[in-house]
């Protein structure tokens, strides 16, 4: 399993990567971020990687909607999502994470037919470019987010994998461990950030290994998934910040170099 963090899309991501000793940063491209933008710079993004000897592990674009009130897949939002598997083919970034959203006015039944028809859109172009596609556990303007509608979606798509995030599953009442053993062989990328709930009341995401997840357990049930991808440090805390958001990634990068070697 390799180390990284969630960054900006700048030199300094790539420097700091670099100095910190991980091997790699994750770029999110979300609704109301420039997606012309970002594909126009993705040369400069090919040279600071190469410069710094620091992989980009990942591409995800969340919040946006891909349905229409229909259940059609809106044509401009596929094509923003194609433009970002072009940057991953090219930095040879081979994940690309994106959710779908719930339209009220359809049946669960036409919903899932619907998101399988984009799921299905974005593996279609993205597997000749050697790019893997994730929905993820993310509720934002997602529904595919839990065990239940994976046996769907997932189940029908074989080439669609997922991207965890542990604290996910536990802020809405799952079992982390139990998704994991049931789903981690389709696991592409994971997320690490820390979840602190108190009396069922979610209380903060602090640095991964100062929270309440069993990091142990769940790092050790992904090797026994055979998981060798990413685990991205995802800093997301309104109280961690600052200095103290420094110390809280330096804190969360020694304690999981200890538990992947």
């Amino acid at each position: 399993m390799k180390l990284g963090i969630i960054a900006k899309p700048t030199r300094e991501s790539f420097k700091d990567a670099n100095q910190s000793q991980l091997d790699f940063i994750e770029l999110c491209v979300n609704e109301g971020q420039d997606v012309g933008e970002f594909h126009k710079n993705r040369n400069q993004l090919v040279k600071w990687k190469k410069q710094y000897g620091i992989e980009v592990a990942s591409i995800g674009r969340w919040k946006s909607i891909r349905l229409d009130k229909q259940g059609h897949v809106i044509q401009a939002e596929l094509e923003k999502c194609f433009q970002l598997i072009d940057v991953a083919s090219e930095l040879e970034c081979g994940n690309f994470v994106s959710g779908c959203n719930y339209v009220d006015e359809l049946s669960y039944y036409d919903n899932c037919s619907s998101a399988i028809a984009f799921f299905s859109a974005l593996i279609d172009y993205a597997k000749p470019k050697g790019v893997k596609i994730s929905s993820y556990n993310c509720r934002k303007v997602n529904f595919v987010h839990n065990p239940e509608v994976w046996k769907i979606i997932h189940g029908h798509l074989k080439d669609l994998g997922i991207k965890f995030d542990p604290s996910h599953s536990r802020y809405f009442g799952g079992d982390y461990l139990q998704e994991t053993l049931d789903w981690g062989d389709r696991f592409n990328h994971i997320h690490l950030k820390g979840s602190l709930i108190v009396n069922g009341t979610r209380v903060d995401d602090p640095p991964a290994g100062l929270d309440q997840t069993d990091w142990k357990s769940f790092i050790s049930l992904l090797r026994a998934k055979g998981y060798t991808g990413g685990l991205s440090i995802e800093p997301h805390s309104p109280i961690w910040t600052g200095e103290l958001g420094k110390s809280g990634v330096n804190y969360t990068i020694e304690f999981m170099k200890k538990l992947i070697f």
